[in-house]
């Protein structure tokens, strides 16, 4: 820990905070500094204004503060949850850590199952806070403190990203908003590319890293290395666009072709690291692209946030066909439209046109407010309950499926449906989901990555945007597409969202088929007595033969699988 002057406040810290200079050069005249430390400038910032020094802060954070004379402890998280962070009270004491497995490390914790949080799982393929996959373990939430005193805690937010939503509809001409979003960016991207460590870039090809290590390399005063991932598999592949981007903005580009068996390595490699279940598949991409780029790079680069901020998602085209196919009246859309639409041949490509019909039409028959949560996560609620065992479906009784949806709903029930949409995204598909599996996958090798696309005067900035400098038409991301027209090729510009994964249908098909038959074998399955074995085995047949892409309910399993023997056994 690092102390104040008389020592009566204490503070341990994970994270970077950007704008640290600039506070320093406010506190210095009033107080001693030791070191050159962002960490003392949080001691200093929190004497003079307790817990609002959150307000001012701008970077990712996990943060433990002890006041000694106030005999109080205040833990606070980043406002977009960048850095995890997790507490539990066990005997009367409250442990925290930055990771679930140094909670789990005191004695006093128990390793229980929380069938709830389990539940959650299977639907959104993470485990939203402040639940944790353990019973009696909690996340701290974004943007939000709290404070341990007198044995009683209490939790505050400091930051509310939906507010921007309801500033006046119009922020002047389309040239006035690409000006301030230029200024924005270019302000966040030079504050993260201070570094005393070397420093790289994520350039996967797409819109987003395309954009951000364009602004990076503008602003370097060298070639900076930048770092791709690809495939032999084509679809999956964008090896070609991010080296014709490299080659247009000038990095020194580094580029790896994945092979199936160092996927197949990677599935043990992570599960000693991942110690709450994930099922995004995009950590092994993140994983591999840190790992590669570590051999040369400590910090690095990244485009996230800019599908979720700026309608980038083929989810919301899908959105703008909604009351065409709801116009079909219900009977004869689940009678007749359904099984046809389920007729269609199964592809394994990349998010291939006969699994978005499906999953679109399967979205179609919930409510406006969870048909994002069907169409991206794993199982539907109907699946999901085939596949418990009796005694699981009695514990948990009439649990709600989408509570952690209804409160994120609650957050914004003022706003229109499509800004709900665009608020689910942020707060629970980008902060629940990729954003963790980020952290944890570029940690595992010491990897800290940053993304100037999250600095929160940009997501402020996209929130308060009309919608139509989002979404043109089905053409997501509008406002960035018009910010770069001279900055990178066309190709780039033009292409469809892609997505960062691995071909997972396939390899569950083939070189990952072991590990799932082992993992989802009828002995484990009936010894976890969580799971009716004949349900799982259908799921995998099914997928083996080709009659159904199951790629996300059978990866939800095997990595739920992964993390048990792991991690609670």
């Amino acid at each position: 820990p690092i102390f104040n002057e008389d020592k009566t406040v204490a503070i341990i810290f994970n994270g970077e905070i950007y704008n640290y200079r600039e506070l320093r050069k406010n506190l210095e005249p009033r107080h001693r500094f030791t070191t050159r430390t962002d960490t003392e400038v949080l001691v200093h910032l929190y004497e003079e204004e307790g817990e609002k020094m959150f307000e001012k802060l701008n970077g990712m954070f996990a943060i433990a503060i002890w006041d000694v004379r106030k005999k109080k402890l205040i833990l606070a998280r980043d406002r977009f949850g960048k850095k995890p962070l997790y507490y539990a009270i066990f005997g009367g004491t409250l442990i925290f850590g930055s990771e679930l497995k140094a909670v789990l490390s005191h004695s006093l914790v128990k390793r229980e199952l929380d069938l709830e949080s389990l539940n959650l799982y299977l639907i959104h393929e993470c485990v939203p806070s402040p639940r944790t996959i353990f019973q009696g373990i909690f996340k701290i939430e974004p943007a939000t403190y709290l404070i341990f005193k007198n044995d009683e805690i209490k939790t505050s937010r400091y930051y509310r990203q939906e507010e921007a939503f309801a500033l006046p509809p119009s922020r002047g001409t389309i040239e006035e908003c690409l000006k301030m979003f230029d200024e924005k960016l270019r302000e966040a991207v030079k504050l993260r590319l201070v570094s005393d460590v070397p420093l790289g870039l994520f350039l996967s090809g797409g819109l987003d890293s395309s954009t951000v290590c364009s602004y990076a390399q503008e602003l370097s005063s060298r070639p900076l290395n930048s770092f791709s991932i690809g495939f032999s598999d084509k679809d999956f592949d964008e090896m070609a666009d991010a080296r014709l981007t490299a080659s247009r903005i000038g990095t020194v580009h580094h580029e790896k072709r994945l092979l199936s068996n160092e996927i197949k390595d990677m599935v043990f490699e992570l599960a000693k690291h991942i110690d709450e279940p994930i099922a995004d598949t995009g950590l092994f991409l993140i994983y591999a692209v840190s790992k590669f780029a570590r051999n040369i790079v400590t910090v690095a680069l990244s485009g996230s946030g800019g599908d979720e901020l700026f309608m980038g998602y083929q989810t919301f085209q899908a959105g703008r066909l909604v009351p065409y196919a709801s116009a079909i009246p219900g009977v004869l859309r689940r009678n007749i439209v359904r099984p046809l639409v389920n007729l269609f041949p199964t592809s394994l490509g990349k998010v291939s046109l006969d699994y978005k019909i499906k999953r679109f039409f399967a979205g179609l028959e919930y409510s406006a407010d969870y048909r994002d949560a069907i169409w991206i996560g794993a199982f539907t609620p109907e699946e999901k309950r085939q596949l418990y065992t009796e005694d699981v479906r009695i514990k948990l009784g009439m649990t709600e499926d989408f509570s952690a949806v209804d409160r994120i709903v609650k957050e914004v029930k003022n706003l229109s449906p499509l800004d709900r949409s665009i608020y689910f995204y942020q707060k629970f598909y980008m902060m629940e989901n990729i954003l963790p599996y980020f952290d944890r996958a570029s940690m595992a090798v010491s990897l800290e990555v940053r993304s100037p696309l999250l600095d929160y005067t940009i997501v402020d900035f996209a929130n308060s945007l009309p919608r139509r400098f989002k979404m043109r038409g089905f053409t997501g991301k509008y406002i960035i597409r018009k910010l770069m027209e001279n900055r990178l090729p066309q190709k780039i510009l033009s292409a469809k969202k892609r997505g960062g994964n691995i071909p997972t249908a396939r390899l569950l098909r083939g070189e990952l088929k072991e590990i799932m038959l082992d993992c989802l074998s009828k002995e484990k399955i009936d010894r976890g007595a969580i799971f009716h074995y004949p349900a799982v085995r259908r799921l995998i047949d099914e997928h083996l033969q080709g009659k159904k892409d199951n790629r996300k309910p059978l990866w939800a399993l095997i990595a739920f699988h992964f993390w048990k023997d792991n991690w609670l056994s």
